[in-house]
């Protein structure tokens, strides 16, 4: 039997109040998730492993809004989740069990899926993809939770799914940029076969993960 991992996306404090692309509702999910994570992990068997993605931008190409220029919130952003910034660093609120691993994706590029990201640290464990992490450890089940939903949290779920991976969204563990947005990207999700359940669904253990992507 596969393994399952809880991917925490993009809780960083730029994507929170106060931060530089602050996405409504970020810094009560920081702490959303983590009285989550302690309950799941109490209870125990729920997942094996923990992983998070941060954006971690060097030169990101186009994905900034020009200087004097306004953003289109679809295509260019304010400038956000610089390496090694305050504002690129997971909030404060999160609080991660030892162990958990981080990915760091969009150095030079938009990197909105966490499947683009490597592993941080140092020793052999680092600057793996994150699908090669995952399948070295035998997982095959994903939830996934964070920032922000329509986006980051979207297009890793989607990658997941294209990947093989059983894929759902705990749909009270996300926040949107906006409702139109949130609306397009949970049917996108839905037709790839990704499930979406609450976050009380499955510490009770129900919830059906979804089927691979064919």
């Amino acid at each position: 039997m596969g393994k399952r991992a809880l991917v925490i996306v993009d809780v960083q404090v730029d994507f929170c109040e106060g931060g530089s692309l602050a996405v409504p509702g970020g810094e009560a999910l920081a702490r959303s998730v983590s009285r989550f994570l302690e309950e799941a992990l109490r209870r125990g068997g729920l997942y094996d492993l923990v992983v998070t993605t941060q954006d971690w931008h060097v030169a990101p190409a186009a994905h900034f809004a020009r200087p004097g220029r306004a953003p289109d919130y679809e295509q260019t952003w304010p400038e956000h989740c610089r390496a090694g910034t305050a504002g690129a660093g997971l909030h404060p609120d999160l609080r991660l069990p030892a162990g958990a691993v981080r990915f760091l994706k969009g150095e030079h590029s938009a990197g909105y899926s966490g499947f683009e990201g490597r592993s941080a640290g140092s020793g052999s464990a680092a600057g793996r993809t994150l699908r090669a992490f995952l399948d070295e450890a035998g997982v095959t089940d994903l939830d996934l939770v964070g920032i922000a939903e329509d986006h980051c949290v979207r297009a890793t779920a989607l990658d997941a799914a294209t990947l093989g991976f059983r894929a759902r969204v705990i749909s009270d563990l996300t926040v949107a940029v906006s409702g139109t947005t949130a609306e397009q990207a949970r049917e996108q999700m839905r037709r790839a076969g990704v499930g979406c359940v609450s976050s009380d669904q499955v510490l009770a253990g129900s919830g059906s993960a979804a089927a691979p992507a064919s």
